[in-house]
């Protein structure tokens, strides 16, 4: 009976800690994120440091809404993107993440006419306003 009694206020006080609260973003459908702003910062999601925190890990969905925000992305004109997953890389400092640290998943995005391709840093462990990087437009 003790032992019940410390697991309940072990759950209780686990349940009540302080985390970051999630931001929703709400779905233009199930695969895409509706973003309506285009980041005026030049590392927005371009550098590890200043990563697009998608979040989701949490719920089973962290790599879905890596799509789903990719998905919601556009070529500077508008051009239809293409990307693949090159790999997790970069831990950063996260109270999501495992002991305190989160990796990151490195994008390769490219457009018809693009003459390379963009890494794109995403975060799936911690969620924050979402926006476009510079160079890139939202998808209509």
């Amino acid at each position: 009976m003790k032992h019940l009694i410390y697991l309940g206020l072990t759950l209780l006080l686990v349940s009540c800690s302080t985390k970051k609260q999630a931001v929703t973003t709400p779905l233009r459908n199930s695969q895409t994120f509706v973003l309506t702003e285009i980041s005026t910062d030049p590392t927005y999601g371009l550098t590890p440091k200043n990563p697009v925190e998608v979040g989701g890990a949490h719920e089973s969905e962290g790599p879905l809404n890596e799509r789903r925000y990719l998905n919601a992305l556009a070529g500077p004109n508008g051009e239809k993107i293409s990307y693949y997953r090159l790999g997790s890389c970069c831990p950063v400092k996260s109270e999501n993440g495992f002991n305190g640290v989160a990796m990151l998943d490195n994008y390769r995005v490219t457009w018809e006419g693009s003459t390379d391709t963009v890494s794109i840093y995403i975060n799936m462990y911690d969620h924050s306003k979402l926006q476009a990087p510079v160079g890139f437009t939202i998808k209509k």
